[in-house]
């Protein structure tokens, strides 16, 4: 006959062992999004900074134009349009640069201060532990950088509206014009398939770096491919590799997408089937499970620094 601090311990157990696959690796993602505040912050101060710089470009353009507006399309739109897609770049690139310093600092920073041995005496997995830390560059950092590129669009098309006010042409124009809620869908087809998967070698490489290196993972990231490409030059006297790096950084290209001019035209011409049926996506996503598998074994013998 069972006791009632066993029946209670079979229920924790039970409660446990139901919850056990995704609890810990969830709250291991927000304890991420805890420790590393640059994560939310930089592309939030990114987007703060443009939105003061273009504030003061639409009180300087609507106090020059005088209610003179140029009457060519192609005119009206660059004026109207352009900020906007420097919005997306600036705050989806600033997304990319805070992914690849979280990669690098993820695993070597707990063995930096020693919280390594205090996590590894809870509960988690190192693979847990490593899937939750390459989950910030493949899905949040994204998707938080669509999220405030969406946001940020939205009020530079309020400001703009406001700008609009007085000069004839009314605010349908530049709704017409801006279509943000359209490039919008491009956008975050853009910003997973290429900042989340595209590029998926690069966080590999460095999460296997931030695992293994005793010191400077900044130097060991950037020696290796240096001097690989640096004796490729010199004894075969081509730049195979370095243009391979340069290939995987710009993203995906086919035929059609040759004489596209801008990035939402670009996507637009790349759909997803084709876009799954790049080989490069799948070596590339391939390379990135070796490095991530190798932090993961590295991360059970590795100890503090």
């Amino acid at each position: 006959m069972s006791t009632p601090a066993n029946s209670v311990h079979e229920l924790q157990g039970a409660e446990l062992a139901r919850t056990a696959p995704t609890r810990p690796f969830l709250w291991s993602v927000r304890r991420e999004l805890w420790e590393h505040r640059l994560i939310v912050g930089a592309p939030i101060l990114a987007a703060l900074i443009y939105l003061f710089f273009y504030l003061v470009q639409v009180i300087v353009v609507r106090y020059r134009m005088h209610g003179v507006w140029p009457t060519g399309p192609e005119k009206l739109h660059g004026l109207l349009t352009a900020p906007y897609d420097f919005a997306a770049a600036l705050v989806m690139g600033t997304g990319f640069i805070v992914g690849l310093y979280y990669c690098l600092d993820a695993l070597y920073g707990e063995r930096r201060d020693r919280s390594i041995l205090f996590w590894k005496s809870m509960p988690v997995s190192d693979l847990i532990t490593v899937l939750s830390k390459v989950t910030i560059p493949f899905v949040i950092l994204p998707l938080l950088s669509f999220a405030i590129t969406l946001a940020t669009q939205v009020l530079m098309l309020a400001l703009s509206s406001v700008l609009l006010l007085g000069s004839g042409l009314g605010t349908s124009t530049l709704w017409t014009h801006a279509s943000i809620f359209h490039d919008s869908l491009l956008m975050l087809y853009h910003i997973v398939t290429v900042h989340g998967l595209w590029y998926a070698p690069f966080y590999g490489w460095l999460l296997f770096v931030s695992a293994s290196v005793p010191r400077a993972p900044l130097v060991w990231a950037f020696l290796p491919p240096f001097l690989i490409g640096g004796f490729e030059m010199a004894i075969f006297n081509s730049n195979h590799f370095f243009n391979l790096l340069l290939h995987r950084l710009a993203g995906p290209e086919t035929p059609a997408m040759a004489q596209s001019k801008s990035v939402m035209d670009v996507m637009a011409a790349l759909g997803p089937l084709e876009f799954l049926g790049l080989p490069g996506l799948w070596i590339g996503l391939a390379i990135a499970a070796a490095f991530l598998f190798a932090a993961v074994r590295l991360r059970r013998s590795r100890g503090p620094v």
